[in-house]
């Protein structure tokens, strides 16, 4: 990445990428720890830290260890089998800078189903307790530590040697290479996208798993399941359920068409997502929380809520580009603008940018019912300790500062188009006196 291409001054880009490098990994040790052995209290493992210094650290990091790496490579070779041999809609990409188009097997609902039916029947009929997952959980999330730093290190040196498209490059730095990635699109032989594997079939699907997971280590610890546990797995699967009914529409975000495969990305999904995304539930499982009916059904219609507007917002601008512009918004022909850009190769093209319905609210709405949406599966655990939004905190940053990377990157691709975008798209004013949105077009 040139520093032309930063959104954020050179220095404070370098000082925060070597930051994430070394203090993300052992904060996602520190996580498990606090959640599992520290009664859910930052306080106290603030405490033992501050008395116990660098050892107090290496002394409570769990050890790889075999059972570990056997959970970990079954379900990793699971996912990937699944990925390549379950059928699919054959689905393409969005066309990329140097004018490549990856095209994609749409096959994740199905890969997600049969895992969550598989997991489920093994510990049905007896033949595997999830709840080994959660009491050897921090020797996993150890063991992806190191190999997934490791992993990493492949994918900087396969990006050097092998590349899979004209989309990788180096940006002459080492550092940079490695937390940013040199490919875009990496795969293994034709069809094993590791991108796939690494952000929905790996990272995605365990965020389904581990929710189930800690409702049955709650079962099994107190003989009864909490309704706060409950109403946050079902609010976590349904958002989860949503990603994979909408996975090809995934493919165009900017995690896919535009972030590099490298930690920033795959570690992040290999297991930063497994330990943050899941927290809440990792909370709930030793401090069980009695909403009642009346707030739990609140809790629960709110949060599904806040998931299906994420889920239309997304439907409704992957229905503009399927239709070329000409799909229906709330019923109406869509306000559009059409915008021309130049790939890196000199070839014109054009894109469509909505104007209308959510689209039409603000620029990036669809993180709002995403960040509300992660708040109310994080609330069944109320507010005895800050712990359980740390996700919601984490959430809120990642999306401002993706919000900045994508607006610094379309008015870089889009110019004039952009900033008449941008004039279109932040006007929505509520009006109480006509008790609607009025739309003010320049």
């Amino acid at each position: 990445m040139a520093e032309s291409q930063l959104v954020h001054p050179p220095l404070f880009t370098y000082i925060s990428m070597l930051a994430l490098l070394t203090l993300v990994p052992p904060f996602v040790i520190l996580m498990w720890y606090t959640n599992v052995h520290a009664d859910g209290s930052v306080l106290q493992t603030f405490n033992y830290l501050k008395e116990n210094g660098l050892q107090g650290l290496i002394d409570i990091w769990p050890r790889p260890t075999a059972i570990a790496g056997k959970i970990i490579i079954c379900y990793a070779l699971f996912e990937a089998t699944l990925q390549l041999l379950l059928p699919g809609k054959r689905v393409q990409g969005p066309i990329s800078p140097t004018g490549h188009r990856p095209v994609y097997k749409a096959n994740g609902m199905a890969a997600y189903t049969v895992t969550l039916i598989t997991y489920l029947s093994l510990w049905w009929f007896g033949i595997f307790n999830p709840t080994v997952v959660y009491d050897h959980l921090g020797e996993i999330l150890s063991t992806l530590n190191f190999g997934s730093l490791i992993f990493c290190l492949f994918l900087y040196i396969k990006g050097h040697v092998a590349p899979s498209s004209t989309d990788h490059g180096s940006s002459g730095n080492i550092i940079v290479d490695y937390y940013w990635g040199m490919e875009l699109y990496p795969r293994i032989g034709k069809h094993f996208d590791i991108k796939v594997f690494t952000n929905c079939r790996f990272g995605m699907v365990s965020w389904g798993l581990l929710p189930i997971t800690y409702c049955i280590k709650q079962y099994e610890e107190y003989g009864s399941l909490s309704d706060s546990m409950l109403i946050h797995a079902i609010i976590t699967l349904v958002y989860v359920t949503k990603f994979f009914w909408w996975e090809a529409g995934y493919w165009n975000t900017m995690d896919i068409a535009h972030d590099r495969a490298g930690f920033y990305i795959c570690w992040g999904c290999l297991v930063f997502l497994p330990c943050m995304y899941t927290s809440p539930g990792m909370y709930l499982v030793k401090h069980p929380v009695n909403l009642g009916p009346q707030l739990a059904i609140s809790i629960l219609v709110a949060g599904i809520l806040c998931v299906y507007i994420n889920y239309d917002c997304d439907r409704q601008r992957q229905e503009f580009r399927r239709t070329n512009g000409k799909a229906l918004v709330w019923g109406k022909a869509p306000s559009k603008i059409v915008a021309s850009y130049t790939t890196t190769t000199g070839e014109t093209k054009s894109s469509l940018l909505l104007t209308s319905g959510w689209w039409g609210l603000s620029r990036h709405f669809h993180y709002v019912p995403e960040i509300l949406a992660s708040f109310f599966w994080s609330v069944p655990a109320l507010f005895n300790h800050i712990m359980p939004y740390f996700y919601v905190i984490y959430l809120t940053g990642l999306l401002l500062d993706r919000a900045k990377r994508d607006d610094e990157r379309c008015k870089s691709k889009y110019g004039k188009y952009w900033k008449k975008y941008c004039e279109k798209a932040n006007f929505a004013k509520w009006e109480p006196r006509h008790g609607k949105f009025r739309y003010r077009h320049p």
